[in-house]
């Protein structure tokens, strides 16, 4: 949950407004309380959408429709707003964590499990089908775990079976790895209930398995993949193998009914949870803990005091916040940061509830404090600080975290030498490390030492070349920007060629856009020299071969408003595109308006209302960009230290080989490690910018 921002209503539809659960390129997701008391999440869809009469009497029919669904593993629509400026729906809320949380956080679920969540959503799928709808977007963010089983939502793309869709005649709709490949070649004609049956074997491999069927990356990839390839299938248990891959044939017809595919998934032997009764424990315990702990948690949400907004330093202390060893982020912090003794890789403390000593492991933060890096290394090291102070407020530890910070003014001298101290200080990781030059100094000296190096800032392409095995950057890469861009022209506003203006004097950023995109095979490339600020033929160069999207690759915002006057001038007014680089005041409001970026960083300010508040009362000010992304870091690099299974000195080596198999759900994203490699799911954000601001739309693979 996100905290209401100063442009949300206070209430929609009689519908009091709690907090944001969501936002995207349609609309924003809120949890409110109705007349009677009951929550429910309230979705809008954006006036600019609603304007479109053929999108609005869509949206009705669909309201009607869905409004008569029933089941006991779909979530019923409980009120609508059709006629409204910006339309509504009200559905009952599940506080559950959704699928796709369980299984990147806890790992592939067990067979047991997978038959029990397959045979429910099937059983959701033929009270959809007997209403003659078409879900159309079955993927596990949609899937939200209860106790007793699973629950389907988010009916937004759902249309009448046989029906005439009123989106673009070549949209694809749904979501890239777990639709159709009638959806994925655009044939909406060809949708109907054996589509809904393809993306609900997509959802089960992942469950089974952890991995989508059809691989990760680029959209027009994955597309591909889907309609061309056959799934890889290898890591899903032997006895659902030939199940799942019946429901992945490329043939609608020879597909199962979710009839028939909910009768195979039973299995008697399992009990009544698999067979559709009652159960309770069908799910691992870990993910169960979770489940019922969300559960609890929802009967505490408050009711918002606008008018009483607290100021900073307002409210307990934060050590007197009490503690909780599941939350996601607590109110307040308990013990300030404690180094180690003696100079060794663990010290003990005595905790100040009076319990035994714990040994204490120290994480260093190695930033440029009085350099031009000095902002980015502030707000990191607060951010971990923040996250230091949280986990030693927990109950139920075996040891205490330390922070230790050193500045090397982006120096590579100081850098080594800063190195050299936090190595011989006993650190088993060590954070920052955001300066290139910096970077390149210190990290052979942590190699030497196998100090695991967490990078927040940097995605580390400067160290590729030293082939380092202890290096993780735990931001997506520049070279795979162009990912949460496609994901914008493909599932938020789908277009069918895209004109790309490639600036050369952007470098590597550039040269990596341009060939993203041209492998996705609808790219129009138009390139203005570096010495050049007529971006006039480019432009007409790409309106010419009737692009409907522009994407500048340019990394100067004075060079994007070039671009953008240029974009103006031509009449153009479908979507634009950039890079977080462009995000700054040079690229002038008048000349950005409207333009989407792609970025690897969230909005420190929406991450959590607690992580807000917590900040605000140590520091007197708001977080800022990357703090909620290094208060993850600590968070990793403590689980990896729980899942090494020692409470005292960890030797050398064995944090680093534990970070590679550590998944761990974050404040701002997602973070998986392959091999080293930041698994790409969830870690690119989409602004826009309105007026004097850049807005978060949501993460690029939630909008």
């Amino acid at each position: 949950m996100r905290p209401l921002t100063s442009d949300d209503p206070e209430e929609i539809g009689g519908h009091r407004l709690l907090a944001r659960l969501g936002a995207g390129g349609m609309g924003v997701v809120y949890l409110a309380r109705s007349a009677g008391g009951a929550l429910v999440a309230l979705k809008t869809i954006r006036a600019e959408h609603a304007a479109d009469p053929a999108f609005r009497a869509r949206f009705r029919r669909e309201v009607t429709a869905v409004r008569g669904l029933a089941g006991d593993w779909l979530v019923p629509v409980v009120a609508a707003g059709p006629e409204a400026r910006e339309p509504w729906l009200a559905s009952e809320f599940v506080p559950g964590p959704s699928l796709t949380e369980a299984v990147d956080g806890f790992g592939a679920l067990p067979v047991a499990a997978v038959r029990v969540l397959g045979s429910r959503l099937a059983d959701a799928l033929t009270a959809v089908h007997a209403a003659g709808l078409v879900h159309r977007d079955i993927k596990p963010g949609n899937v939200l775990l209860s106790l007793d089983g699973p629950r389907l939502i988010d009916f937004g793309i759902a249309h009448a079976s046989g029906a005439t869709a009123l989106t673009a005649p070549d949209a694809v709709i749904g979501t890239p790895g777990f639709l159709a490949p009638e959806q994925a070649r655009a044939r909406g004609g060809e949708v109907g209930p054996a589509s809904d049956v393809f993306s609900l074997g997509c959802v089960l491999a992942y469950a089974a398995s952890g991995r989508r069927p059809f691989g990760a990356g680029h959209a027009a990839g994955v597309l591909f993949r889907t309609v061309h390839e056959e799934p890889d299938l290898s890591d899903v248990p032997g006895e659902l193998r030939a199940l799942i891959a019946g429901c992945l044939a490329k043939d609608p017809a020879g597909r199962p009914t979710a009839v028939r595919l909910a009768a195979s998934l039973r299995d008697p032997r399992l009990g009544p949870a698999a067979s559709g009764g009652p159960g309770r424990d069908w799910l691992p315990p870990a993910v169960l803990r979770v489940v019922a702990e969300r559960s609890a948690r929802a009967l505490e949400v408050p009711t918002p005091q606008r008018a009483q907004e607290p100021v900073p330093d307002a409210g307990p202390p934060l050590a007197q916040a009490p503690p909780s060893r599941r939350r996601v982020l607590l109110l307040g912090s308990a013990a300030a940061s404690v180094l180690a003794a003696g100079g060794g890789v663990t010290g003990y403390l005595v905790s100040r509830r009076g319990g035994a000593g714990l040994p204490v492991h120290v994480l260093g933060f190695q930033g440029d404090f009085s350099g031009a890096g000095k902002a980015d290394s502030e707000a990191q090291e607060r951010g971990a600080r923040l996250a230091v102070e949280r986990y030693n407020a927990r109950d139920g530890v075996s040891f205490r975290l330390a922070l230790e910070t050193v500045d090397d003014r982006g120096e590579p001298a100081r850098a080594t030498d800063a190195a050299r101290r936090l190595v011989a200080r006993g650190a088993v990781a060590v954070l920052g490390l955001g300066t290139a030059t910096a970077a390149r100094a210190a990290a052979p000296v942590y190699e030497a030492a196998r100090t695991a190096m967490l990078l927040v800032s940097s995605d580390g392409a400067e160290l590729s070349d030293l082939n380092l095995s202890t290096v993780f950057a735990t931001r997506g890469p520049e070279s795979q920007l162009a990912l949460p861009l496609l994901t914008y022209l493909s599932s938020v506003h789908p277009v069918d060629r895209t004109g790309v203006i490639d600036d050369h004097a952007a470098g590597p950023t550039g040269t990596d856009l341009v060939s993203a995109l041209s492998r996705a095979g609808t790219a129009v490339v138009r390139s203005v020299a570096a010495d050049s600020s007529d971006f006039a033929p480019a432009v007409r160069g790409v309106l010419a071969a009737r692009a409907q999207a522009v994407v500048f690759t340019g990394v100067s915002p004075e060079r994007a408003s070039l671009c953008a006057r240029a974009l103006t001038d031509a009449g153009f007014t479908g979507p634009r595109l950039g890079t977080w680089h462009l995000m700054r005041p040079a690229f002038s409001p008048p000349a950005r308006e409207g333009w989407v970026f792609g970025a690897p960083f969230t909005d420190p300010g929406s991450v959590s209302p607690a992580f807000t508040a917590a900040h605000r009362t140590r520091y007197g000010t708001a977080p800022a960009r990357w703090s909620p992304e290094a208060y993850d870091a600590v968070g990793l690099a403590a689980r990896a230290l729980e899942r090494t299974g020692t409470t005292a000195d960890v030797p050398p080596g064995v944090l680093a080989q534990q970070l590679s198999g550590t998944a761990y759900t974050g404040l701002a994203k997602p973070l998986r490690f392959t091999s080293g490699n930041l698994a790409l799911e969830g870690v690119y954000f989409l602004y826009q910018a309105r007026g004097s601001t850049f807005r978060l739309i949501g993460r690029h693979d939630e909008v």
